[in-house]
């Protein structure tokens, strides 16, 4: 019988006298180089399957704080917004004590309570009349009927001053310039809101606040009854109306003392 092939490995000892030798046959050794090179292999891809695996293993428990942390903030996001809730109530509720609707429903008025009439106001007969060039501000500002809400009233700077009128009307309400003059300012105020101011002969000025839209800009000529701007409830308000004031050489004067209101 023939016998197969083998490698003889021979094993020697420093301090030894004789020598050992190992016989393996060739195909337990191919055998071996075989299943050591794919156990090799096995460890390399492992190794590089394992790695994304161990990276997210380890990212778990930042992800899971991450996401406690935004739990938290949904939670003082929605504590934020019940809370900007019942202050916008309590701000409806005060609003409705302080008589934040100056117009009311005429239909939901208590007759049992004695009120006063409206004070209406609105554009002068033969208004459409208007002169051309600079003038002084003598023409009323609202072509539809309003309601005066609040006069002058009070010296200037004082804590309960009211520098002009206040005529409710509807948001968008066209606003026409009292007089003809050069638009001195025209832009936003934390009091008036979106206001527009004109300079007038003789020292005189306009000024129109709490406005939606403007139309007219710094530096613009504008005409008499020339629409400026929309009303609105820009700035300091409670609801749509128009802030009209006149003024002569800086001091404020009450409008109605020049501006003709025929038909009231």
């Amino acid at each position: 019988m023939k016998h197969s092939p083998r490698v003889t490995i021979m094993i020697h000892r420093d301090d030894a006298v004789e020598s050992r030798s190992l016989r393996i046959p060739v195909w337990v050794l191919r055998a071996g180089t075989i299943a050591g090179g794919a156990l090799f292999v096995f460890i390399i891809v492992a190794a590089i399957l394992y790695g994304p695996v161990a990276r997210t293993a380890a990212r778990v428990p930042a992800l899971n704080r991450e996401i406690e942390a935004l739990r938290a903030e949904v939670q003082q996001v929605r504590d934020l917004s019940a809370a900007l809730e019942e202050v916008e109530a309590r701000y409806q509720q005060v609003r409705t004590m302080l008589g934040g609707d100056v117009v009311p429903d005429r239909a939901r008025v208590d007759r049992s309570y004695p009120t006063a009439p409206p004070i209406l106001a609105r554009a002068p007969v033969g208004a459409s009349q208007y002169v051309t060039g600079p003038s002084q501000p003598r023409y009323w500002p609202l072509d539809a009927p309003g309601v005066i809400t609040r006069g002058v009233a009070g010296e200037e700077g004082g804590a309960e001053s009211h520098r002009g009128l206040d005529v409710a009307v509807p948001r968008g309400t066209p606003i026409r310039a009292a007089g003809g003059g050069l638009v001195a300012q025209a832009g936003s105020d934390p009091e008036y809101g979106l206001f527009v101011l004109i300079n007038h002969p003789d020292e005189y000025q306009s000024m129109y606040g709490h406005a939606s839209r403007i139309l007219v800009a710094p530096g613009d000529t504008v005409q008499p009854g020339q629409v400026i701007a929309l009303s609105g409830s820009t700035g300091r308000s409670t609801a749509p109306h128009l802030h009209f004031e006149i003024r002569s050489a800086g001091r404020n004067v009450d409008p109605r003392s020049m501006v003709t209101q025929e038909g009231l």
